[in-house]
């Protein structure tokens, strides 16, 4: 069996030469791209990008109608707070002297009624 071979740097320069020779007769021996196939692939690239700017503008729109429902359901919800504080301000509020006397006056009269 042989052993290893350490390459001089003349041979891997070769090395490096002939694969880069490789390479490009790779790439010229490849058949150039069609104007019509490249024009097809643009208007695809075009269409699905088109697609994706649309579904991003459906997702902005549902985001923002679901922002502006929120903010209503939370000015409802405000507005019924607001005035649950003010039922229960009116309900603490004192009575005025005039309804304290007359209030006062239908139990006196409720009670002279009954004896």
């Amino acid at each position: 069996m042989a052993s290893f071979k350490n390459p001089t740097f003349q041979d891997r320069v070769a090395a490096a030469g002939k694969a880069k020779q490789k390479a490009l007769d790779k790439l010229k021996a490849k058949a150039p791209v069609d104007e019509a196939v490249l024009a097809e692939r643009r208007q695809a690239w075009e269409a699905r990008e088109q697609a994706v700017a649309d579904e991003r503008a459906a997702k902005a729109r549902a985001l923002a109608a679901a922002k502006a429902e929120k903010a209503a359901a939370k000015a409802a919800e405000l507005a019924d707070a607001e005035a649950a504080a003010e039922l229960k301000a009116a309900r603490l509020k004192p009575a005025s002297a005039a309804d304290m006397k007359a209030a006062r006056d239908a139990r006196y009269a409720a009670r002279k009624a009954r004896k």
